[in-house]
Formats: C-alpha cells, structure tokens, sequence
C-alpha cells in the first residue's frame, strides 16, 4: 500500500498559466497569483516565465512573494499590526487598507518603511452572487472594505488604487453584472485614481468560462477609464484542474446498509474545502451520487476520511466494481486551497506532494514526517 500523494501536473499547470497570459496581453491588465489559494514555491519558476507578480494576504505570503518568487507583493489584509506592518510594507509593492481607520493609524508608517509603496483602498460594492455565506465577501455585517456611503467626496491624500474582491469560482457573467455596480457606486473617485484591483474568483480556466466576453468586459473598462491600471488576482483559475490526490482504501464497514470506505486521507486534513464549501469532489472512475443513494447497491460507497471527526465523510459515488482494501481513489482537481489549507489534525500523516513534469518524470517537492507535526507544537 502506497502512501497518499498531491500530483501536480506541469503540462496541465502550463496549459492554464499560457490561457491566462493571453488574457493578460489581449485585455491590456496584469494578471497576478494569489498565494491563498496556490503557493507552491518550488513551482514558481515555471510561474515566472507567464506572470511577473502576486498578491499576498499576510506577512509571511508577503515574503513569500518577496524571497521565492522574487517581487514585492501585492499585499492586503483585513487588518495589518504594530509588529507585522513594517515587515510587511518591506516586501510589498501595493498595500491595501481595508478601512479608512487602519489607512489613517498605518499609512504614513508604511511610506516611511517603503517610499515606493503604493497605497489603496479596499471597497464594498453591496453585491456578490457567491451564494456560500461562508465564501460571500459582501454580504450584511461584512467585515471587508468600505462602502461608497463612507467614503469622503476626497479621498485621504496617498491611496492611489482601489481594491475590490466579489467572485468566488465564478464566470465572466457574474464579473459583468457586479462591474455595473461597482462602476455605479464608486466611479466618482476614479479620476483620483491610478489602479483598481477586481481580486480573485475570476474562474477563467474553466472549461465553460467565456474568456472572449470577460477580454472584452476589461478592454471596455480601460476605454472608459484609460489612466487606470487594472488588476486581476485569482488563485484557483491558476491551479484549476491541473492535479489529484491519490488515496488508497484502508478498510469497508457497512451501517444500516451503507458501505463507507475508509481511505488513507482525510477530508476534514487534506480537502477541508469539501466539507466548508460544500462541494462533492470528482473521483476518477465512479460517478457521483446523492447521499441517500449510498444505500444497498453493492457498487456504491460513502468515502470516509481516516480522522477521529464523525463527520469526516463524503458520499456516495458508484464504482464500476466492488471497492477492496488497496484500491486507489483519485480525487480529480485537488491543487488549489489544498496543500495551502491542510492541516496535521489527529496528526494523521500529511500527504507528499509531487511534480509531474512534462516528459513524464515525477519529482517529489515535499514529504511530511512527526517532526513536521510535533514541531508545530515544540
């Protein structure tokens, strides 16, 4: 029985980063990569060759941005600290101020660190259609940027850009329908303006997504306002598809008539996104199903995950056989808020991660071991 593994493929990783590049060049905007999503660092020379920056959320993604990929970040976080600001201002390039309270205690401080920073503004247009509350930056009682009601007619003197982040996975349909509400509520400030920054969630490496119409969508926003830059952040477009997580089977038990295999993996340690969002994963070879039809049919399964949570569990799927112990159970697209995301609860061991290159060699980036999981605690 092998041990459980990320595989990310090279070829697939390619083929998303050359589709964004080319929406880039066409569209007349800087596409960068958000660390939250993907932020495999041995990875980020094949990175370089497409997009030349990234965005960052805290200090240590800023310096990652700043010691692995090599440029200061692009950097905003809810709320930045006494003791992490100055850091952080060292290996940015922008820095986002998600309230006009913390741009007024910071921002002077920032442009002392790092003359050459420029400064923005986090906004809150008051409409998203990501429809999980758990993932809707918008919604009543958000936490997140400042709506145009409280805005002053003159912005403070120094932010230079607005940041303004709506999408979760989602298509060019939704970034057209939110930019009418956005460009309606904040386009008074624009002439003070020299970049706006639409964040992540543009899902454009999806097989549905309509590349041509989000190209044209940014070209008209430029047109209409031709002195500022703009700015794409997604993560999950970056890695959409582009690898799996191979588990193996580790036991069946049955309960009231419900098969459960128990796998080498865990949802709730290495795919929380399944349990958070929630969304049922694609698994190679069986067809997803209902919960309640995991239920008397010989081929169907729940897969439960190898933690101590009870609800460490997903389901069902249909195999085109009788699962057995040691059979392989690939989790299809398992490369973005994964391996950023897991974590050594019940100190279950962590899957490897690996790359497949393009002439089919696999190089291992990482193996976790105890001293991973008990250093965490030293």
């Amino acid at each position: 029985m092998q041990k459980p593994v990320y595989v990310l493929e090279e070829k697939l990783l390619r083929d998303n980063l050359r589709l964004i590049s080319q929406v880039a060049e066409e569209a007349g905007v800087e596409i960068i990569l958000a660390f939250k999503a993907y932020a495999l660092w041995k990875t980020f020379p094949v990175f370089r060759e497409y997009i030349h920056a990234t965005t960052a959320s805290s200090l240590y993604e800023a310096r990652l941005a700043f010691e692995e990929f090599g440029v200061p970040a692009h950097t905003f976080s809810p709320a930045y600290t006494d003791y992490e600001l100055d850091d952080i201002a060292k290996c940015s390039s922008h820095l986002t101020f998600n309230s006009l309270s913390q741009y007024e205690r910071y921002a002077r401080r920032a442009k002392e660190v790092n003359p050459a920073l420029s400064l923005g503004l986090r906004v809150n247009p008051e409409y998203s259609e990501v429809g999980t509350a758990l993932y809707n930056p918008c919604a009543p009682g958000t936490r997140f940027g400042v709506s145009d009601a409280k805005l002053p007619e003159r912005l403070p003197e120094g932010i230079e850009g607005f940041h303004c982040h709506c999408h979760c996975e989602s298509g060019s349909d939704v970034f057209e329908r939110t930019l009418v509400h956005i460009e309606r509520r904040f386009s008074p400030w624009f002439p003070q303006l020299k970049w706006m920054n639409f964040g992540g969630g543009h899902l454009m490496t999806r097989k549905d997504y309509d590349v041509p119409r989000l190209v044209a969508l940014l070209k008209g926003f430029r047109a209409r306002y031709p002195w500022l830059k703009v700015i794409l952040e997604p993560g999950s477009a970056f890695a959409w598809e582009t690898g799996f997580l191979r588990s193996q089977v580790v036991d069946i038990v049955e309960d009231h008539s419900i098969q459960t295999a128990i796998l080498n993996v865990s949802f709730t340690c290495h795919m929380p996104d399944c349990l958070e969002m929630p969304y049922q994963p694609a698994v190679r070879g069986a067809e997803a199903l209902p919960l309640e039809a995991a239920s008397g049919d010989p081929c169907v399964y729940r897969l439960g995950g190898n933690s101590c949570l009870s609800g460490d569990f997903m389901g069902a799927w249909r195999f085109p056989r009788p699962l057995q112990v040691g059979d392989e159970v690939i989790f299809e697209d398992m490369l973005h808020y994964t391996t950023v995301k897991t974590c050594m609860f019940n100190g279950i061991t962590h899957p490897s991660i690996a790359f497949l290159h393009c002439d089919g060699t696999l190089e291992t980036l990482r193996e976790y071991h105890y001293d991973d999981y008990r250093s965490r605690m030293d």
